[in-house]
């Protein structure tokens, strides 16, 4: 019988190898399975599936901070170019399952784990994979890789061979909880390759991967296609059975969101989620739709554990003042947009978790404030006793009430109209800033917010910059304010020092986009990290959830707890969907 290992409040560590791993009691499928419950096992393989991406691609590798990469690359469920140790499951919260290692072993005293690799894996040339390609790429990528893997990794002391088949991790301590989980999440490239080729490289020559796609055709900037590895060591594994059954898989870009819609409609890519509303509500009126050929379908999307805003560099000295930053949020009027644009489809987003059981809500409770209590001192008053809301309007535009309290609060941050422009009392600075985006999706929207500034007597405009310049941009935090969303995870852990801490908050890449650098901040994330239990995560996530809220770095925008698609009747699926994530590369291509 297989066992998983359990990482409770008690944590009974089982006392051998296990191929399952959860961060909180059980993985779901912790006495074994065939395939998950999603998929359809006996699905056919063949044909092509085709996605569009909006924007543009110079880079295959992207594992560094230069160039933009390729879609299909990264590491993240699904996998398609590399392999990792564990595949994540999307129908649990947290837990993993054996895919290049064969078996994990969680030590008693929880202070290392070993995985042992499976002795058939091999890369796309058909060498093998071996222990040390796995030492190799942890040690790389924290040396040249992205400046989050050193986040993630921090409290790994050691990294060694035990056995043939058998990498050990040993950790700085034993309180870091989801180190195991983690270290199961990273990709393993060649030793061997790269001892010939620069790691460091942002260019377009294809690399040597081991998953189930390899590269076959590169057009930069346009598109990228995968093809099916014939005989490929995973495919039958059980987190592989029954995905992975497109022949060929093609990524096309385009600049315009537009161009890309008529391209949908011309059947030149199968699939879309459709993240704007009213495309949702009245542009699907094509033939194909009439004539059944194409399926829209709506699913719940429980993961709408995200952030979506307007996020204030803080690293500027205009938005150093959190009065002025509230000031920005009572601008934006969600109800005039939501009836205007949305068709009222949206919600508001009113926490960095929204839509998770994590958000905080109502007044502070028992738990958080026994947990707060310490850094009474450093944080607002407001965290103790009010409950964090965001402006109702009445939807008709005349948000009188909102903007009058956003000008008694620049009032109080020294700011006064002059001239007709809103300028500080002591510096003579005129409030002035630019919204920096990627793409013009979201200028209807933004100009509606910037009349609202006007009234306050700020004068703000965006800037349409192409993707290469914004991605460069945004890591070298060159901006006053970006339009960006953060997902979470329904178990935070680790990756909250790559967006809140402040030991990232001038590392070139990062993710901590609003300049936070909050020592409160800091230690209620290392409080999460370190829970012991489930109900003690929740406390501290929704703990760090009200002190970010509070601090208003973010002029939250809206959501949805529902996911919009549509895709050609040329695709197939078993109507069943993961809970936390989309994979279509668990469909088929029908032949009826």
């Amino acid at each position: 019988m297989i066992q998983t290992l359990s990482l409770c409040a008690s944590y009974q560590v089982q006392a051998k190898p296990e191929t399952s791993i959860a961060l909180y009691g059980q993985a779901k499928h912790h006495k074994g399975f065939s395939h998950y419950a999603y998929v359809n096992p006996k699905a056919p393989k063949g044909g092509e599936i085709k996605f569009s991406i909006i924007g543009t691609f110079d880079s295959l590798n992207p594992f560094i901070i230069k160039g933009v990469p390729a879609a299909g690359l990264v590491p993240l469920y699904p996998y398609l170019f590399y392999v990792t140790l564990m595949d994540h499951s999307s129908h649990e919260a947290f837990s993993q399952y054996a895919y290049l290692a064969e078996s994990i072993d969680l030590a008693a005293d929880r202070l290392s784990v070993t995985f042992t690799v499976r002795s058939d894996a091999t890369f796309h040339d058909g060498s093998a994979i071996t222990v040390e390609d796995v030492i190799f790429s942890f040690n790389i990528l924290l040396k040249e890789g992205s400046p989050l893997y050193k986040q993630y990794y921090a409290d790994v002391k050691k990294i060694e061979k035990v056995e043939k088949q058998s990498v050990k991790f040993t950790f700085k301590d034993n309180t870091n909880k989801e180190l195991p989980l983690l270290l199961g999440h990273f990709p393993v490239f060649s030793k061997a390759y790269y001892t010939k080729n620069k790691f460091q490289d942002a260019s377009l020559k294809i690399p040597l991967g081991n998953g189930p796609y390899r590269i076959v055709k590169v057009d930069p900037g346009r598109s990228i296609t995968y093809e099916r590895v014939k005989n490929w060591w995973g495919e039958n594994l059980p987190v592989n059975k029954g995905r992975y059954n497109f022949e060929r898989v093609r990524y096309l870009y385009f600049r315009d969101p537009e161009v890309a819609f008529e391209a949908f409609k011309g059947h030149d890519f199968d699939f879309r989620i459709e993240g704007e509303i009213k495309k949702w509500m009245i542009g699907y009126d094509f033939e194909a739709v009439k004539k059944g050929q194409v399926t829209k379908i709506i699913v719940p999307f429980p993961q709408s554990g995200r952030m979506q805003g307007l996020f204030m560099n803080t690293r500027r000295s205009l938005f150093a003042d959190r009065r002025v930053r509230r000031a920005l949020t009572l601008a934006l009027d969600f109800e005039w947009l939501n009836e205007n644009y949305f068709y009222n489809q949206y919600e508001r987003v009113n926490s960095y978790f929204w839509g998770l059981e994590l958000a905080s809500s109502g007044k502070i409770t028992k738990a958080e404030r026994q947990l707060l209590e310490p850094f009474k001192d450093h944080l607002p008053t407001e965290v103790f006793t009010s409950e964090y809301t965001l402006p109702k309007n009445d939807g008709s535009g005349r948000n009188r009430q909102a903007l009058r309290e956003a000008q008694a609060l620049l009032k109080e941050a020294e700011w006064a109209i002059k001239e007709g422009v809103l300028t500080h009392k002591q510096t003579g600075k005129k409030f002035e800033f630019e919204v920096l985006l990627g793409a013009p999706s979201m200028t209807r929207l933004l100009n509606a917010y910037l009349k609202n500034l006007k009234r306050l007597g700020i004068k703000a405009t965006f800037r349409i910059v192409d993707t290469s310049q914004y991605v460069s941009r945004v890591e070298a935090f060159d901006y006053d304010m970006i339009f960006n969303m953060i997902g979470q995870s329904p178990s935070p852990g680790n990756e909250q020092r790559e967006f809140w801490g402040s030991y990232v908050v001038d590392s070139k890449g990062s993710r901590n986009y609003s300049g936070i650098k909050d020592p409160v901040v800091d230690k209620l994330i290392e409080i999460l990290i370190d829970a012991q239990d489930r109900d003690s995560l929740t406390t501290a996530v929704k703990a760090l959830d009200r002190v970010l809220l509070w601090g208003h770095y973010v002029v939250p925008l809206w959501g949805s707890s529902k996911m919009r698609q549509a895709y050609w009747n040329t695709l197939q699926n078993t109507g069943k969907f993961p809970t936390y994530n989309t994979d279509t590369f668990a469909w088929w291509r029908r032949y009826h």
